[in-house]
């Protein structure tokens, strides 16, 4: 008897010393595990001129050991070898100090991202996904576009959108006055409630020196472009103006910008007093028949366009590289720089307008248009042109307000 109840008393103590090793294993099991890739330090920046990946990691005390790794996961996707001065790149590394992910803006738009997986890394591009909303602003011009709309990154932009819509009719570099107005209505592109930048122009008005001009973007066979309100072109067979205001002022960065000033000749043509070595583009599509020096012209180019147009633009510093005889040019492509060469007393550009070789007065010059609308094009644009005139009608006139405090106004109405 007593025999059996020692092996009672061994066997329940053997049971409950497993019980306790299953618990103790159990416990181990339940523990939360060391995270292998926990991101604890965030480097973040932008491409320096002249930088490499390599450049970047030892100025942040990173791995050169990750490097490699990140180049060979990158292939195929994005060659890490050549990063653009600028782009804003984040790299984070986790609690070894290892490489877990990497993010590397391509352009405004996309990124490439490196993710750690385990021991590799992953690559892949992505696009930034914008929710789109509507906003009307309206200005008075007071000494330029530009310093109208406001003089950060996106107003510039959204100036310079501007100013290429009209180019056809509107010389932005000579013509606009003090007291010319505008109103547009253009997409804001958000992600979350934080705006990022302006998308398309949808629609605008633009009053000159007391002329009126409107814009209306209609999208057709998968590409777009800018009408009037008769649903004909905006862009005809030349520019208004050689001295591209885009070009001009796309590197504006507050300073008051070099003025441009404009004197017709009769019977010669007009001239533009600018800055040496700005940009000048050909006001057509057309071949170049002459690229050199000639007498008081100094460095000339001339295009010969359709119709027995012909262009001249003289007094150049130099011409750009490929423009030479025979050669095809764009309309807005750029020939030459602004200069002083030949007759010249000062740094201008001269341009001709010539018919059948004689000068015709460029500032009276009728303009060549388009073919207009036609259609169910033309019915489905007549729709658009009421819903912008309605918005653009309610839409104010603000003396002096940027752009960015309307805009903020305009998002707060929406939350509301």
């Amino acid at each position: 008897m007593r025999k059996r109840t020692a092996g009672k008393a061994i066997l329940f103590f053997a049971i409950i010393a497993c019980l306790v090793i299953l618990a103790a294993q159990s416990g181990r099991k339940q523990a939360p595990a060391k995270p292998e890739d926990r991101a604890v330090r965030v480097v973040s920046g932008t491409v320096r001129k002249g930088d490499v990946l390599s450049r970047i990691f030892k100025r942040n005390k990173l791995h050169v050991a990750d490097l490699q790794q990140a180049k060979k996961a990158a292939e195929g996707v994005y060659d890490l070898g050549e990063l653009c001065s600028g782009r804003p790149y984040t790299i984070t590394v986790d609690d070894e100090d290892r490489l877990d992910s990497l993010t590397y803006w391509m352009d405004d738009d996309t990124y490439m991202n490196l993710s750690r997986q385990g021991d590799s890394l992953t690559a892949t591009v992505e696009k930034v996904e914008y929710e789109k909303r509507l906003f009307s602003f309206g200005g008075v011009i007071k000494d330029s576009l530009i310093a109208s709309l406001g003089p950060d990154k996106e107003t510039l932009r959204l100036a310079l959108d501007l100013s290429d819509i009209f180019a056809w009719d509107i010389d932005f570099t000579t013509d606009l006055r003090d007291g010319d107005t505008f109103k547009v209505i253009v997409e804001g592109l958000f992600v979350g409630n934080t705006f990022k930048k302006f998308g398309n122009i949808l629609s605008a008005e633009f009053v000159n020196d007391g002329r009126r001009y409107m814009a209306y973007r209609y999208e057709m066979n998968g590409s777009a472009n800018y009408y009037d309100g008769e649903g004909t072109p905006l862009r005809k067979a030349f520019l208004k103006a050689p001295l591209n205001f885009r070009r001009i002022s796309s590197s504006y960065t507050g300073r008051r910008l070099h003025p441009v000033l404009k004197k017709y000749r009769p019977h010669q043509g007009i001239d533009y007093a600018a800055a040496s070595g700005t940009p000048v583009s050909a006001l057509g599509d057309g071949e170049i028949l002459f690229a050199g020096y000639r007498g008081g012209y100094g460095k000339l180019v001339i295009i010969k366009h359709r119709n027995g147009y012909s262009t001249y633009y003289g007094h150049l510093s130099r011409i750009s590289k490929g423009i030479a005889r025979r050669a095809r040019v764009a309309q807005g492509e750029v020939i030459g720089f602004v200069g002083a060469t030949g007759l010249a007393t000062g740094p201008h550009l001269h341009l001709e307008i010539r018919v059948a070789g004689k000068p015709v007065n460029p500032l009276s010059l009728r303009p060549l248009c388009g073919e207009p609308l036609q259609g169910v094009d033309e019915d489905r644009f007549r729709e658009l042109v009421v819903s912008m005139d309605r918005r653009l009608e309610t839409t104010q006139i603000t003396n002096g307000t940027p752009v960015r405090s309307m805009l903020a106004v305009q998002t707060r109405m929406e939350g509301d």
